[in-house]
């Protein structure tokens, strides 16, 4: 596949894609795409042509979209609850960002490498990612899981093997690694909200100026024992992500892991549904 290729489909099941399309009605990636890699479009729905376009990167170009979304489907939506369970995804962490984080009773960060990518970073990004997190998962492709088993030989970390046909399976279970969590990192990754509400189970809140607030709260955090500082962090971490659930779970398989992390209004959800069921050619959704 040409490089311009690769850019513009890694760029169809995105949010500003849609996000466009919902809020403008129109996006030139997705008409792009959908003329480029869907046979007799203009014959087809919108959510006909998504499907096709998501078949495509199953089939011949797995990318991180495909990866992502089939984690979300199978482990949150197949396993979970997403009354009971939390998704994060992008999430900075140290010098790295985690893929899919998945918290219940438990957190585990799930870092993917697709067939397109390479293990170069990974244990920098491993290693980043037990200064916040207790498990990790690497998630990669069948022909590169016995490269990537014998990369982890010895360490705790957990091997997921995304199958060509989209099945997931655990080759490895992960170990729980607490040695190297740092307060000062899972402080980094909370919102304001967040930190104060951890440092109110343990102390008041600092009384001090606004510029040195932050500070404040933090040398709070790092003085809690690192354990009972990752509980409170983890518990404030599962409280985040929301969905409409009456109108998340009547989405297709294929835009669940966008719809997740895209807040969407119940609005936004009505375009959508009206889009996915309009022509590929012509159906556009019409801003309010």
């Amino acid at each position: 596949m040409e490089m311009n290729n690769s850019l513009l489909i890694n760029r169809f099941f995105t949010r500003n894609t849609f996000k466009e399309l919902i809020n403008e009605g129109y996006c030139e990636t997705y008409y792009a795409v959908i003329e480029r890699y869907v046979d007799n479009f203009l014959n087809k729905t919108n959510y006909e042509c998504i499907k096709d376009v998501y078949c495509f990167l199953k089939n011949d170009y797995p990318n991180e979209y495909y990866y992502k979304n089939t984690l979300l489907n199978k482990l949150l939506l197949g396993i979970h609850n997403i009354n009971t369970t939390t998704a994060l995804t992008e999430i900075p962490i140290a010098g790295s960002k985690a893929d899919f984080i998945l918290i219940n009773g438990k957190a585990v960060v799930y870092e993917i490498k697709t067939p397109l990518d390479n293990f170069d970073r990974l244990m920098g990004q491993i290693t980043d990612y037990y200064k916040a997190f207790t498990r990790v998962v690497v998630v990669t492709g069948e022909e590169e899981s016995e490269e990537l088993n014998s990369l982890l030989s010895g360490y705790p970390v957990g091997i997921c093997v995304l199958s060509k046909k989209g099945s997931l399976s655990i080759r490895k279970e992960p170990s729980e690694y607490k040695n190297n969590l740092d307060n000062d990192v899972m402080f980094s990754i909370m919102r304001k909200s967040e930190y104060e509400n951890v440092i109110s189970v343990v102390s008041a809140l600092p009384e001090t100026t606004q510029c040195r607030y932050y500070t404040a709260c933090k040398n709070i955090f790092k003085s809690i024992d690192t354990e009972i500082a990752y509980s409170l962090f983890i518990k404030q971490l599962k409280q985040r992500t929301k969905v409409k659930p009456e109108y998340f779970n009547a989405l297709p398989y294929e835009l669940k892991f966008l719809a997740y992390f895209s807040n969407y209004k119940s609005v936004e959800y009505d375009k959508l549904y009206s889009f996915l069921g309009s022509q590929g050619g012509d159906g556009c959704i019409c801003p309010s």
